[in-house]
């Protein structure tokens, strides 16, 4: 199965044209990808990743995201980083902190759970 989060060219899209406009606008926050892959006729996920100048409480890392499993309208599975609560892997109603340590890892992990769920 072909990567569905298509790591290879986000990573390239991440450490080329947007580290640049990080630079300039270090006191903004950079909007670095936001898109919706369809998975198939009843499933979707979206990615929502921000590069922000300073720590989202609770995270250790400058990036505000969330990535997002849409099964049947619902939503089943989301990782994300809520202000005050750190990095979270939500699977229906059972949410549980995890480690960010890249966001290869992160996006790895994602796709991982996501191929498990949706076998």
């Amino acid at each position: 199965m072909p990567s569905l989060l298509r790591k290879a060219e986000f990573m390239l899209l991440f450490l080329t044209t947007t580290m640049g406009d990080v630079i300039e606008n270090n006191m903004e926050a950079v909007l670095i990808e936001k898109s919706r892959f369809t998975v198939s006729d009843t499933a979707f996920f979206e990615t929502v990743l921000w590069h922000v100048p300073t720590l989202v409480p609770g995270s250790s890392h400058n990036f505000k995201y969330r990535l997002a499993l849409i099964v049947n309208g619902e939503c089943v599975m989301r990782y994300d980083n809520e202000r005050g609560k750190g990095d979270r892997r939500h699977m229906g109603d059972i949410e549980e902190p995890i480690e960010f340590t890249t966001l290869e890892a992160l996006f790895d992990a994602f796709q991982a759970d996501m191929e498990r769920i949706l076998a």
